[in-house]
């Protein structure tokens, strides 16, 4: 069995999906990060799993179901911050964010029989998803991040260590409004999608 993590950011406004803003305002932005947070965070509480636990930036609230360890995020940059969360496990893991809110439990139910490493690519460029059966925190450090390339860098970094690699689908980040409405319409009955329901956007 697998360890799953997320990581992820608390939802406050002005600190989170600043990319939606505009066109929705800062506390709409973050109200639809924290159904997006949410919404992962249950789908990973619905899949097997012998550990769960959330890497957070901030302070879980009351949108924290049960069940999960919540460890803070280390200092540095995303590479860093994504070492240091497979350096607290000691067996397969599987690391996610907290942007793809049409993630299923189904999705995360990864099996490393037969292969050392799970990889899922984001539309973007970047990954929604990372998987080690054996995590080693130097296959992230030094990766460039939040880039157009980091996914094929990141991917090759764990084909150069000869990982045998297993990819996951294809899945879209929520980084923009765009992106929001096209996520919305793949999971039209999660909160997230509830929540872009409610929000109004901002003319200018």
């Amino acid at each position: 069995m697998t360890t799953l993590l997320v990581i992820a950011k608390e939802p406050l406004p002005g600190r989170v999906k600043t990319r939606l803003t505009p066109p929705f305002t800062p506390l709409q932005a973050a109200r639809l990060a924290q159904a997006s947070l949410t919404d992962t965070l249950h789908a990973v509480a619905a899949a097997p799993a012998t550990r769960r636990v959330l890497v957070l930036d901030g302070s879980p609230g009351p949108w924290l179901p049960p069940g999960f360890e919540v460890l803070p995020q280390c200092a540095g940059g995303l590479d860093e911050r994504l070492a240091d969360a497979f350096a607290h496990c000691s067996g397969p893991a599987l690391l996610i964010g907290m942007d793809t809110p049409q993630v299923t439990p189904e999705l995360l139910a990864v099996d490393f029989a037969g292969c050392d490493a799970y990889f899922g690519p984001a539309e973007d460029g970047g990954f929604w998803a990372l998987g080690l059966a054996e995590p080693d925190p130097a296959l992230l450090r030094g990766v460039p991040m939040s880039r157009p390339e980091t996914g094929a860098v990141q991917r090759a970094r764990l084909l150069d260590a000869g990982l045998r690699v297993r990819e996951l689908p294809r899945l879209r980040d929520v980084d923009t409004a765009a992106d929001a409405h096209a996520v919305a319409a793949l999971a039209p009955h999660g909160r997230f999608a509830a929540r872009l329901a409610r929000c109004t956007p901002v003319t200018r």
